[in-house]
């Protein structure tokens, strides 16, 4: 505002000293004209009179307004050097701000080639991730079948094992029930004879020398058969040998005769021996009597023996 108003005062003084040149002008051709005529009327005289009064005002007042115009000038040079100053100090400005921009924008296509690359480098690892996590889903479902394979073998195993173990108790006890053995003699010490008696009389012989499996009972005299199969049993007597009383012991299986010992003559001892292989059920009972009218010794030589064992089983 302050330069357009410079701007209109220098043009008013401007326009006022074309305008005193061009009326001095005038004044000086109206003298001349004066010189050379004098036929003028009294009204010209006048107005040349009132002309060359106007003409010292305006003389006056370009007087006046030429140090106006040098000072407006000054001003105006001045105002104009500031005006240049703060141009080139805000041309400055713009230059720096745009230096500024191109390096906010180099910045920036920078930021955004980092930020595309790093979109690169999470969609390859998402994608990769994906690869992985199929593989590894894959493997996970292949170890889990192998697992339950493995389970499977391992039941499968054990079940064997428990078969195996059922097995090995079954072969054990058959094992068991096969060693089945005894040998036993009618009496354990001094020198006995048993008899005569008038009916057949079970024997019990006490004095044992093996009973492998527990099946004879030395206070009962009797065999039971713990498994199927077939026994052999053997049997040992001694006696005073008389003429009339004889030396005799037989064999029963569940209380049928199967053997005798037997054995009489008018001599000092007898002896006899008998024995046989018998199929016996699980509970068969076998056992020894002594004949009727018979008689029997034994003594610490141990002469009559009952025996038995299994031969196999059925």
């Amino acid at each position: 505002m302050k330069t357009c108003g410079a701007l209109l005062v220098l043009l008013c003084c401007c326009l006022s000293e074309t305008q005193l040149r061009g009326d001095t002008i005038s004044d000086n051709d109206i003298t001349h004209q004066g010189h050379y005529g004098e036929a003028e009327t009294r009204e010209d005289v006048v107005m040349g009179a009132a002309q060359r009064t106007e003409d010292a005002d305006t003389a006056s007042t370009q007087q006046t307004c030429q140090p106006d115009i040098h000072t407006v000038l000054r001003e105006m040079s001045a105002l104009v050097v500031e005006q240049r100053t703060r141009l080139r100090a805000s041309e400055k400005i713009v230059e720096e701000q745009r230096v500024e921009l191109r390096y906010t924008k180099t910045q920036m296509d920078a930021v955004e080639a980092r930020l595309r690359a790093s979109e690169k480098a999470v969609e390859e690892q998402r994608v990769e991730f994906r690869q992985t996590e199929a593989r590894l889903t894959a493997r996970l479902t292949v170890s889990e079948k192998l697992v339950q394979q493995l389970k499977t073998k391992h039941e499968a195993q054990v079940l064997n094992l428990n078969l195996t173990r059922s097995q090995v108790e079954e072969l054990r006890r058959e094992r068991e029930q096969r060693r089945v053995s005894f040998s036993a003699s009618l009496v354990a010490s001094g020198d006995v004879t048993t008899g005569p008696f008038s009916t057949h009389t079970n024997l019990v012989y006490k004095h044992v020398f093996t009973n492998i499996g527990n099946a004879y009972n030395p206070n009962t005299g009797a065999f039971t058969a713990p498994v199927r199969g077939v026994y052999y049993f053997d049997v040992f007597v001694f006696g005073n040998g008389h003429a009339s009383t004889p030396t005799g012991v037989s064999l029963h299986k569940n209380g049928q005769h199967v053997v005798i010992a037997y054995s009489a003559g008018n001599v000092h001892h007898v002896a006899a021996s008998n024995g046989a292989s018998l199929l016996l059920e699980v509970g068969d009972v076998v056992y020894l009597k002594l004949w009727h009218n018979s008689w029997v010794r034994d003594n610490i030589n141990h002469h009559t023996t009952f025996s038995g064992h299994l031969l196999f089983t059925m």
